[in-house]
């Protein structure tokens, strides 16, 4: 199988060495090019594959990332009912617990889904995933005091920190170059859409006893429909070329991309410095190897997509608009509408302006947010302008991070990542994310009583201050290339 590929991706790799360079613009990117080169070195304009094909595939794979979202925004309405009814109220530690011991587990996960989705592949690590979902969930479903909420939130987060990263591989390996960014905003959009369900379905939680048991229980079903719908997903055939099994690859690539593109895409699979694909990854080697710089980005840009303080007003929104005394029911509706809206918007842009521009453009937005936030803490302004600056602040915060901070940082990672130690260097960088973002929920409570509003806004947008300038320096242009253009044009020289 890999021999038949080799003279073909040779000519491949000639092309793709000097046309795509990572990094230098390209003018012919930004068409829809439909001719496409085939293996044999004619040409023969056969259009882009249809994206109707993967289209299924994605959609249920980003069922994964709807309950991630929704796991992140359950205890938003129902954290006041659940402390009052389990016997925490008042105690700020006790609630970020419940926040952060869902992070705690998720950082568990994220540490070996490398290794999970590596071993089993991808469909089999998403239905791994959905069962900690389901058990977790249920858990917290039924407890009747503090520590069995924390053990079911644990369990709940094992599983949130296997999904991401597999759904950022699967949905990179499995969507055509000319739609993976609009296919990569998928995930995010269904996040929002999960952040969005679960603040309605916990509305009646303040009036009704017990309600927060009912949106605990309610996640469980897509969770069960992920695991039984992806059992008729197509497997990535990146990874079963990784693994030796060349012609199942194949059969996956016909189902994804059509009859037309399978020799093609087997050509750019093949090529013939890849003889340690099947090598064991050892972590020493995303630190210290060739790779290291781009897991060295890839790490840099989640902590500050993460220190910007974003999920901090995903997890508390609620107590902090209670305090400026906007109602919290439909200022979190309103929050989630503006993650919505923006992450919308970076779909339909992703793969025209491409992904370091809207990463810019976020983070700069992010910056101008959040000083809005920190000036209505201050003395300088009256009690109803400090209002209106602080829910505006809040929402541009949210609307600009969902038009790139948000979406971009796992289709960039999975773009740039050698397919060797894609699913290995995924799981690190998402490992640090859920560091910080434990911290984060742990501790933002605490930081705002301690250092009050002003201060904590300032460390916040001076974060995303400074992710404006490392994006700007060490961040790569991605859009329209393949996977294997860009590793070419990544891989480090000997």
């Amino acid at each position: 199988m890999r021999g038949r590929h080799v003279d073909a991706y040779s000519t491949y790799k000639r092309v793709s060495s000097r046309d795509y360079y990572l990094g230098a613009d390209n003018d012919k990117d930004d068409k829809d090019d439909t001719s496409i080169r085939m293996p044999n070195g004619l040409d023969k304009d056969i259009g882009n594959p249809s994206w109707k094909r993967s289209l299924p595939h994605v959609l249920v794979a980003t069922i994964s990332s709807f309950l991630f979202g929704y796991h992140l925004g359950v205890v938003n309405e129902t954290l006041e009912s659940m402390s009052l009814e389990l016997g925490f109220s008042g105690n700020t530690m006790a609630e970020g617990l419940v926040v952060s011991t869902c992070l705690g587990g998720a950082f568990i996960g994220s540490m070996f889904s490398g290794s999970i989705t590596d071993g089993i592949g991808r469909r089999r690590a998403f239905q791994l995933c959905a069962l900690p979902m389901i058990t977790g969930a249920s858990m917290s479903a039924i407890t009747k005091n503090l520590w069995g909420m924390l053990l079911g939130r644990f369990f709940v987060g094992t599983g949130m920190g296997i999904g991401p990263p597999v759904a950022a591989l699967y949905v990179a390996e499995v969507s055509p170059a000319y739609v993976r960014g609009a296919y990569g905003s998928s995930t995010q959009i269904a996040t929002c859409f999960g952040i969005l369900a679960s603040l309605f379905i916990g509305l009646p939680a303040k009036d009704v006893v017990g309600w927060w048991r009912i949106c605990f229980w309610a996640s469980t079903v897509p969770a069960v429909l992920l695991a039984f719908l992806m059992e008729f997903c197509a497997e990535s055939p990146h990874w079963l070329f990784k693994r030796g099994r060349g012609a199942e690859a194949e059969a996956e690539f016909e189902k994804l991309l059509g009859g037309l593109h399978v020799k093609y895409s087997m050509a750019e699979l093949s090529k013939p410095d890849r003889g340690d694909e099947a090598d064991t990854v050892k972590f020493s080697e995303l630190f210290y190897g060739r790779h290291s710089r781009v897991v060295f980005i890839g790490s840099t840009l989640f902590a500050l997509q993460q220190l910007s303080g974003i999920n901090a007003v995903f997890y508390f929104s609620s107590s902090v608009f209670k305090k400026a005394g906007v109602p919290s029911d439909s200022a979190n509706m309103c929050v989630g509408i503006a993650n919505l809206s923006g992450s919308i918007i970076a779909m339909l842009l992703m793969d025209k302006l491409g992904r370091k521009v809207l990463l810019l453009g976020s983070f700069s937005g992010m910056v101008v947010a959040i000083g809005l936030q920190a000036t209505a803490a201050t003395s300088f302004v009256s009690s109803s302008g400090a209002l209106y600056l602080s829910l505006g602040g809040m929402l541009l915060c949210v609307f600009t991070f969902s038009l790139g901070a948000g979406p971009v940082p796992g289709l960039l990672l999975s773009e740039i990542f050698p397919n060797r130690i894609r699913a290995k260097a995924m799981a690190v960088c998402m490992a640090v994310h859920w560091v910080i973002n434990f911290f984060v929920g742990l501790l933002f409570l605490r930081l705002m009583e301690q250092l009050g509003p002003v201060v904590l806004y300032t460390i916040f947008g001076t974060f995303s201050f400074l992710a404006v300038i490392f994006v700007k320096r060490n961040v790569m242009e991605t859009k329209g290339k393949s996977l294997q253009e860009i590793e070419i044009s990544l891989l480090p020289q000997e």
